[in-house]
């Protein structure tokens, strides 16, 4: 069964850290782009950050530049975000997600690219709040 299964959100205090899993399965992760989006309430959904396939070039949003990383280890197929110096307005359920070519096509804006995406999992929370 294909699956992207995110972890690793939670309740962090300002500044504090996490570290977002998104583990594949049922595919190789090193073919694909993959990327994170978040969605919080009442706002709009926004582009994080993606990593590419072929060089594993990175790109990311202005809003988290410098604070985030994004990262892959095809060994365990598994791409990870992490998240420093975090604040309130970081908190959203964060998705994982990649493009298998569906018909079902989604584009969201990451920096000065446009990630496209038809596959994400269930999404992790991640709440920045004393």
């Amino acid at each position: 069964q294909v699956q992207l299964v995110e972890s690793g959100g939670g309740l962090v205090q300002p500044g504090g850290s996490l570290r977002l899993s998104c583990a594949a399965s049922g595919f190789t992760l090193d073919y694909y782009v993959i990327g994170w989006f978040r969605q919080a309430p009442g706002k709009v959904r926004e582009g994080v950050s993606y990593i590419s396939s072929s060089d594993s070039s990175t790109y990311y949003a202005d809003s988290v530049k410098g604070r985030f990383i994004i990262s892959r280890d095809n060994a365990k197929n598994t791409v990870y975000l992490q998240m420093n110096s975090l604040n309130a307005e970081d908190t959203a359920l964060y998705y994982c997600a990649t493009d298998f070519g569906l018909p079902e096509d989604h584009l969201i804006n990451i920096g000065t690219k446009t990630f496209h995406y038809d596959f994400w999992g269930q999404g992790t929370q991640v709440t920045v709040s004393t």
